[in-house]
């Protein structure tokens, strides 16, 4: 059985380069609509040189803002599920370890009070990186609600550091009840930093992310279902390690009598390795074979960049008006971020709803309704609620079929939120003890039918249907039962990682990598001492054996690779081989970045 959908993997040709699709529109839809006109897309994915890209190496203020409030105790989804806060502060021992050398930080924890690591950000260096740590050891959900505002206004109020852009993580699951005001406080900001957002879970308020980010020049990450938090947020923090762009501007030169007029509001942030799209709607009678070209300027670490493309404005016939349903769907996002703050929330309201309906987009304001085919009627009668399963209670429900009859009347309820079912069914003393009470829920889906949450001994509480188990799973003889799983090993090879970028050789890494600390020892090479040998085997079992989580370490590696380059060791051929054989492993000194 799958325990995802099925994904479909597309790799473009000249991905750097800019393309344009020009797409005909409706004869028979409205005069001057979006959808009448043709309509052009313009698909930006720049690179930026490496001499650029380089330079702001060690440049930077990180502040890190975590919510901290209750919410955050509730489970991630998926197999070795953690806890909210738990994954975070894996986070953040991910970010404190890939951090350059030379730029600033600090982290902020928040709830219905907020609190700093330090009065105000640090330079990075080893000392207050351990001292951080330790402090992110100790983060609990235990903040109370969700207010942001007030440990924003505090760090807008600390000076920028000269040379070094500020750039803020803000980390939240859920919604605050003055969204505009955030928001308003953020932009007021927007030249002075860069906001980057994640919502955690199915409860962040969509509103508040994305608008954190687009207020802030930044780039939105929502963490739901089963993704994990890390890959996400490193993402994000190879667009916080990007230099800094500006004055964007896009023009357009078309054959006379045709005119571009660009739909939803001008790109303010580009990214290396993020794909832009612009939409525009020509208007015009002279639409033939000409060609027409836009270019697009902006400033890249005060160095001025230009990017043209031509293109013919001849449009392409039954596409099916993708292109089209793609652009009213960006100028519909863009009215709704618009109502939510404007006096002239009717006047916007139908304009969403018309465009809704003409290009067949859903909105805040609209949905699809059934319509009969045979009779080409509207399907009608009261509303009904159904609830669809989702692939895990479909899991619990075969367990339950295939466990003995004296045992099924024992099974979890485990469909219902943990409040809900225990609201339904109990009255305990305490949240802590309610959830207690609750099964283990994070076994991998292997694993599943193998698990029967019963135990002997049943507690019975205010009601004779009342029963709740004391215990965690006993294993059922379903089937053969999967291997435990083992500990994932690369959080704690990084946390061992040096902020210089380097491993220590000792039983801590040995332990890490399988081998003795005498193993490791004896067969390091003569020509280099026991950190450099250290790291090129760190290196070396990362490139192997965590190949493809390499988004989450990519700047672990950068800071070893860099180190390594710094200590000036000479050809290290012979010790990548030395390594190789020593765990196991087939990679080469020119994969190793070194």
């Amino acid at each position: 059985m799958f325990d995802r959908d099925v994904e479909l993997f597309l790799y473009y040709q000249d991905t750097h380069q800019p393309s344009a699709v020009v797409e005909a529109g409706v004869a028979t839809a409205p005069s001057d609509s979006l959808m009448r006109n043709p309509v052009v897309m313009i698909s930006l994915y720049p690179e930026f040189p490496e001499e650029v890209m380089s330079s702001m190496a060690t440049q930077g203020e990180f502040v890190f803002v975590m919510d901290r409030s209750g919410s955050m105790s509730g489970m991630m989804r998926g197999k070795e599920a953690q806890n909210r806060i738990e994954s975070a502060k894996d986070t953040l021992l991910l970010l404190l370890k890939s951090l350059p050398m030379g730029c600033y930080f600090n982290i902020y924890g928040f709830g219905s009070r907020f609190k700093s690591f330090f009065p105000k950000s640090v330079e990075y260096n080893q000392d207050k990186m351990d001292q951080a740590l330790k402090e992110v050891k100790e983060m609990r959900a235990d903040m109370g609600g969700t207010e942001i505002l007030q440990p924003l206004k505090h760090i807008y109020s600390q000076p920028c550091i000269p040379e070094h852009p500020r750039q803020l993580f803000i980390f939240t699951d859920g919604a605050v009840g003055n969204t505009k005001e955030v928001l308003d406080l953020v932009k007021s900001h927007a030249h002075s930093h860069r906001c980057f957002s994640f919502g955690i879970g199915e409860g962040a308020s969509t509103a508040l992310i994305t608008g954190l980010a687009r207020e802030g020049s930044g780039h939105a990450q929502f963490i739901t279902g089963s993704e994990r938090m890390q890959p996400k947020v490193m993402e994000s923090l190879r667009f916080a390690l990007q230099p800094i762009v500006s004055n964007i501007s896009v023009d357009w030169t078309l054959p006379e009598g045709v005119t571009a007029e660009t739909v939803a509001p001008p790109i303010d942030v580009l990214f290396q390795g993020q794909r832009t799209l612009i939409y525009a709607q020509l208007k015009g009678n002279s639409l033939g074979g000409s060609e027409g070209s836009v270019t697009v300027k902006y400033n890249l670490n005060s160095q001025p960049v230009t990017n043209q493309l031509h293109f013919c404005i001849k449009p392409t016939e039954e596409t099916g008006l993708v292109v089209h349903r793609l652009a009213a769907r960006t100028m519909i996002r863009s009215l709704e971020q618009k109502e939510r703050s404007s006096a002239e929330s009717e006047s916007l309201r139908s304009s969403i709803v018309e465009l809704s309906v003409q290009a067949g987009v859903s909105s805040v304001h609209t949905a699809f309704i059934g319509i009969n085919k045979d009779t080409k009627q509207t399907v009608k009668g009261p509303l009904q609620q159904r609830r669809v399963p989702t692939y895990a209670e479909r899991r619990e429900k075969r367990c339950y079929r295939l466990a003995p009859p004296e045992r099924r009347e024992k099974l979890c309820y485990r469909s219902a939120p943990p409040d809900d079912r225990m609201r339904e069914h109990c009255n305990f003393a305490s949240r802590r003890e309610r959830r207690e009470k609750l099964c283990y829920r994070s076994a991998p889906p292997a694993d599943w039918l193998s698990f029967d949450c019963v135990d002997d001994e049943v507690e019975t509480q205010g009601s004779e249907d009342c029963v709740a188990e004391k215990s965690v799973c006993n294993r059922l003889p379903l089937r053969k039962a999967a291997p435990e799983l083992q500990q994932d090993l690369l959080l704690p090879l990084v946390s061992l990682q040096k902020a210089s970028g380097c491993w220590e050789l000792d039983a801590a890494l040995a332990a890490v990598l399988g081998k003795t600390e005498d193993e490791l020892t004896n067969q390091k090479p003569a020509q280099v001492d026991g950190s450099v040998w250290a790291t090129l085997l760190a290196l070396i079992w990362l490139y192997s054996w965590r190949k493809e989580q390499q988004v989450e370490w990519q700047f672990v590696a950068q800071k070893a690779a860099a180190w390594i380059t710094s200590e000036k060791v000479g050809d290290l051929s012979q010790c990548v081989c030395v390594g190789n054989v020593l765990l196991g492993c087939q990679v080469t000194k020119d994969s190793l970045g070194i």
